[in-house]
C-alpha cells in the first residue's frame, strides 16, 4: 500500500470512529451517513467472501443487510478509543461465516457451461412400468390385483372393489398389506 493510499485508510478510519462516537452520543445525522459510508466497503467485503467461498455474488447483500443490523444492535459495545474498523470487520465476518454455514457447501455453475456434455433426456417409461410390474409380482394374487388396480391405475377404493369382487374392507386390508409387503421390500434392498 503507498503512502497516499495509507493516508486514506487512516482518514476513512478517523471518519467512521468519529461518526459512530457522534452516533453513540444520539447525533441521527451522524449515525445515518455512518452507515452510508460503511455500506460500500461492508458490500466490497462480502462480495469477496461470498465469491471466494463460490456462493452467488446476491449472497453478499445478505450478508451486508445482516452486518448493518449486528451493528445497529450492538453499537454501544464498540470501545471509543479504539480504532471501528476491526471492529466492524469482525462482525462482518462472523456474518459472512453464519451465512455459508446456512447456505452449505454448494457449488452454483450454469447449466449451460455442460449442455454440450449432458446426456439427452431418454423416456424411461417402459423401464419403470417393467420395475413395477416386476415388484408387484412379489406379492399375493389378492394384494397385487388392489395394488395394482389402486395404486398403478387409479381406481378409488369403491372402484376396486366392484371391479374386484370384494368388501371395501377387504379392499383396504389388501391394499394396506400390499403397500407394507412393498416398503418392506425395498427398505431391505436399501440396505
Amino acid at each position: 500500500m503507498n503512502d497516499g493510499a495509507r493516508v486514506r485508510v487512516e482518514d476513512r478510519e478517523k471518519e467512521w470512529a468519529r461518526l459512530m462516537r457522534a452516533s453513540n452520543a444520539g447525533d441521527a445525522a451522524a449515525y445515518r451517513r455512518l452507515l452510508l459510508e460503511l455500506t460500500p466497503a461492508l458490500r466490497a467485503f462480502a462480495r469477496k467472501g461470498v465469491v471466494r467461498a463460490g456462493a452467488a455474488i446476491a449472497e453478499a447483500e445478505d450478508v451486508v443487510q445482516e452486518t448493518l443490523l449486528a451493528v445497529h444492535l450492538k453499537r454501544q459495545t464498540w470501545d471509543q478509543d479504539a480504532p471501528l474498523s476491526p471492529w466492524l470487520f469482525a462482525i462482518a465476518r462472523h456474518k459472512l461465516i453464519d451465512a455459508l454455514r446456512r447456505r452449505g457447501r454448494r457449488i452454483e455453475l450454469s447449466i449451460d457451461d455442460f449442455a454440450e456434455v449432458l446426456p439427452g433426456v431418454r423416456d424411461d417409461s417402459e423401464s419403470i412400468v417393467s420395475d413395477v410390474s416386476r415388484h408387484l409380482d412379489g406379492l399375493p394374487p389378492g394384494q397385487r390385483n388392489v395394488v395394482r388396480c389402486i395404486a398403478v391405475e387409479g381406481a378409488s377404493i369403491d372402484e376396486a372393489a366392484t371391479r374386484l369382487s370384494m368388501s371395501n374392507g377387504a379392499v383396504r386390508v389388501a391394499l394396506h398389506r400390499g403397500l407394507a409387503a412393498l416398503a418392506a421390500k425395498f427398505r431391505r434392498v436399501e440396505s
